[in-house]
């Protein structure tokens, strides 16, 4: 039975909700040239090459999961690069031919929960929108990544009162329980929750409104027309980015039968290493327990390591494992979410159609709303695929992990918390970026009456029979 919130975890939660409004107070009066500055300073001081590194390694030393390499620094610089394009203050948007101007404003304070794979750049990312905001927020780190994220506010913080800011603009949770959590999420203006589907669908229990990241499990199409090494240079990229650690990592590829064997050559030439039948159930047996729950000793780890848990040796130019699969569902675990350095080959025939029906399966199995790709120079193939796939963003010959946030070579915002729509249980499909962060009052002013007579509107069924 789950525990009960403590008195001293309420009192806890209650005090910072309180400093988090008087530090929004503070800033009230702020204009875009201040608040822009500000977020330069906070992003420089927690973002800085040297900073950055020494935060990833502790990151790795706490959890025991990613790699020490900051891969997802440049998702801060993207950040940075968008809201400071953009206004957050004021008039935001003007529709003359409507009438209508937006004027921006705070959302207030954000309960922010840090998923343990994570910990430094998910709060840098936050802090830049809602400072851009003049918001505030509260960050509740899961626990095996708490001093990770704790030192990344800290730092955040001693930037702000460097600047003369109320530090208590950003927070963060010592000692974190799901309890407390909880509590918190009730007690904010705005939850944003990124990490596993429980804590999303406890954000959006809690009574505040919320955006929740769902869980992945993305699919990659590779038809006749891709550029092959292209593709598989891509997907070893994206597949060993953090080891493997995002829910945009490729989990699934489906390969068209003339390009399959060329295709999963070049795939090993880039590293990928093919399991053989035994080590298939060995691999499985260490990445999910009896009941098909993910094993957390596997996820995010080099494929070195899973290797040696499954008891097979790696060779030493080997990054990320491949096993080939030709069954799709629930109870078949390889075509569900991998988290970690390892992805599921599957095969179809040359019609494209068949290729869509597995995609539509393995959804089935898991990750609605997420991401899928494709590589393909055929547009009709891209324009099928988007048509049927229930997910909310397509990256089309790119590395999946590195796209579906944001890159500087495609137009998705930047970000760190991917909207899965309702298919994956939330509220919003698109990249959750600046615009999420503050709420809008419309000004609407008159315009020449715009109004269809009945006739334009009802067509062919205008002044027939009306009786039914």
């Amino acid at each position: 039975m789950a525990r009960l919130i403590t008195d001293e975890e309420k009192k806890l939660a209650n005090d910072m909700l309180e400093r988090a409004r008087v530090a929004m107070k503070a800033i009230d009066h702020f204009d875009q040239a201040t608040v822009d500055r500000l977020i330069k300073a906070v992003a420089w001081a927690a973002a800085n090459e040297e900073t950055t590194i020494r935060l990833t390694n502790m990151s790795v030393d706490e959890s025991n999961m990613g790699t020490r390499v900051p891969t997802k620094r440049f998702h801060i610089l993207g950040i940075l690069r968008d809201v400071l394009r953009q206004k957050s203050m004021g008039v935001v948007e003007e529709i003359p031919e409507k009438g209508i101007t937006k004027y921006a404003k705070p959302v207030g304070v954000i309960a922010s929960l840090i998923p343990v794979t994570n910990p430094v750049n998910t709060p840098i990312g936050l802090a830049i929108f809602a400072i851009k905001c003049k918001d505030a927020v509260i960050f509740s780190p899961h626990p095996r990544s708490k001093k990770t994220a704790c030192e990344t506010v800290r730092i955040m913080r001693a930037a702000l009162k460097k600047q003369g800011v109320p530090e208590d603009l950003l927070q963060c949770i010592e000692s974190p329980s799901i309890p407390l959590t909880n509590y918190l999420m009730s007690i904010c203006d705005l939850t944003n929750a990124t990490g596993g589907a429980a804590m999303v669908k406890a954000a959006y229990s809690s009574g505040t409104p919320a955006f929740g990241v769902g869980p992945g499990n993305a699919t990659i199409v590779i038809d006749e027309t891709a550029d092959i090494e292209e593709a598989a240079s891509n997907t070893r990229i994206s597949k060993t980015n953090n080891n493997g650690a995002g829910c945009s990592s490729d989990g699934n590829l489906v390969v068209e039968a003339s390009i399959y064997d060329q295709f999963l050559g070049q795939l090993q030439k880039e590293g990928g290493y093919l399991a053989s039948a035994k080590e298939k159930k060995q691999i499985q047996a260490v990445w999910w327990d009896s009941e098909g729950h993910r094993i957390l000793e596997t996820v995010a780890q080099p494929a070195s390591v899973v290797a040696e848990m499954a008891g097979f040796e790696l060779p030493e130019d080997k990054t990320f494992l491949i096993v080939k699969a030709d069954k799709i569902g629930k109870e078949h675990l390889f075509s569900s979410e991998k988290l970690g350095t390892m992805l599921a080959i599957f095969k179809y025939s040359g019609e494209f159609e068949e290729a869509l029906d597995m995609v539509r399966a393995l959804f089935e199995v898991g990750g609605k709303g997420h991401s899928c790709g494709i590589y393909s120079f055929d547009d009709d193939h891209i324009n099928r695929l988007a048509l049927m796939a229930p997910v909310s963003r397509i990256m089309v010959r790119q590395a999946q992990s590195i796209g579906n946030a944001g890159s500087f070579s495609n137009g998705m915002p930047m970000t760190g918390s991917l909207g899965c729509g309702v298919w994956g249980g939330g509220i919003t499909s698109e990249n959750i970026s600046l615009k999420h962060y503050y709420q809008t009052t419309w000004v609407s002013r008159p315009i020449p009456e715009d109004r269809p007579s009945e006739q334009e509107l009802f067509g062919e069924f205008y002044d027939s029979e009306t009786n039914f």
